[in-house]
């Protein structure tokens, strides 16, 4: 189970504005050093769009999260950014 606890949501906020624009390389880059369920989820957000899905169906099983389809990309990537501002 990956801790939820993270020093600070900032990273992970600029990862998901990263998702947002496209530019999965440069989140996954941030992502992969975190080691929080909300980064687990981001984690996977990044693999649907690079279209490995079987990473990301590994990465949203860590973040204890449903599978979505390739379609809710959008809608999971401002669900994550919700949260992460939930927590700043």
């Amino acid at each position: 189970m990956m801790s939820d606890a993270a020093p600070s949501p900032e990273p992970l906020l600029r990862a998901a504005d990263l998702l947002a624009a496209g530019a999965w390389q440069e989140a996954h880059q941030i992502v992969q050093k975190e080691q929080s369920t909300l980064a687990a989820w981001l984690h996977g957000i990044v693999h649907i769009l690079e279209g490995d899905l079987d990473n990301a169906r590994g990465w949203y099983r860590r973040a204890e999260r449903p599978f979505p389809d390739r379609a809710a990309v959008d809608s999971e990537i401002a669900a994550a950014r919700a949260a992460l501002k939930e927590r700043a």
